[in-house]
């Protein structure tokens, strides 16, 4: 990772403007009057993402969200609460300990988790543990210990980047990947398929999604879980640790199995697709993050198909 990437980063909102009566709930939930909220500025949601001491020391993790800027958020945070509630204590994930809902704004409350996130760029040994901890999360949630949707009906949109290409607008569009448009889509097509598994998958992991302590991995931000094959996470979060200094994909899931390679052509023409989307709204920093791990993933697709 160099100063030019793009952070994992958006635009929060302060504590202080999150809705007076989710801030009154909050401090009935948690006992007492907030004394201390920090602002935790990792991540893409226009919402509040905050660390709270009361008045009496008890600590939380708050997210909150309402419907301004960006109503899909407010959805997300919905479907964040279902899963994080339903989540079994074998997953490496911080424990819900309530969510509501007032005045239009969702919000969640979670342990607070005294960790930080990877050093960027990354090192070799914190990015071994969190590999370590996804290979002991995929084997501990297969099968799926909760009712998800599957990941052909959760992506079943999004992962069309090539097919959309076909009909959009290409320029600026990388020289191989144009010349490659057809046979891409087509590759792309097989996704579904490949992906179909009975392990219940994050498959939003980025190293803002990770906490590391002494001794533990916690995943967080749990909205897009949904059920597949076992090694979609390990998929999903290459495109960014090559992005953020870490070796690259190929280096890190070598496995030459064709099934791959379609989860990959998947992934690369999604990034790729939103990537050249405006700027969605609230959240100004997600699609250049995008565009570099596009990049990325492009490069291992160029790889594993050997198409030159």
């Amino acid at each position: 990772m160099s100063d030019s990437d793009p952070p994992a980063s958006g635009v929060r909102v302060p504590w202080s403007e999150v809705h007076p009566a989710v801030r009154e709930a909050v401090g009935e939930f948690l006992g007492g009057s907030v004394a201390e909220a920090v602002t935790q500025t990792s991540g893409f949601s226009p919402a509040a993402a905050v660390r709270l001491r009361t008045a009496g020391g008890r600590r939380a993790f708050v997210k909150a969200v309402g419907p301004e800027p960006n109503a899909d958020s407010v959805r997300i945070y919905r479907s964040e609460a279902e899963i994080a509630a339903a989540l079994p204590a074998s997953v490496p994930a911080p424990r819900l300990l309530t969510s509501f809902e007032i005045e239009g704004w969702v919000t969640l409350v979670f342990e607070d988790i005294d960790g930080h996130h990877p050093a960027m760029p990354w090192r070799r040994d914190e990015l071994d543990r969190v590999l370590g901890a996804v290979e002991r999360m995929s084997a501990a949630l297969t099968p799926a210990p909760i009712a998800a949707p599957p990941i052909t009906e959760r992506y079943a949109a999004a992962f069309h980047g090539w097919r959309d290409l076909l009909t959009d607008d290409t320029t600026g569009l990388d020289p191989w990947a144009l010349r490659h448009l057809a046979a891409l889509a087509e590759l792309e097509s097989g996704w579904a398929g490949a992906a179909a598994g009975d392990t219940l998958v994050h498959t939003d992991l980025r190293a803002d999604n990770v906490l590391l302590t002494a001794d533990r991995v916690y995943v967080v931000d749990w909205p897009w879980a949904c059920v597949g094959v076992a090694w979609l996470d390990r998929a999903c979060l290459l495109p960014s640790v090559g992005m953020q200094g870490g070796p690259p994909p190929h280096e890190l899931l070598p496995d030459p199995d064709p099934a791959v390679t379609a989860v990959v052509a998947a992934l690369a023409g999604y990034l790729v697709r939103q990537g050249r989307r405006p700027d969605p709204p609230g959240l100004p920093t997600v699609r250049a993050f995008q565009r570099a791990q596009g990049v990325v993933a492009v490069e291992w697709l160029k790889r594993r198909t050997g198409w030159a």
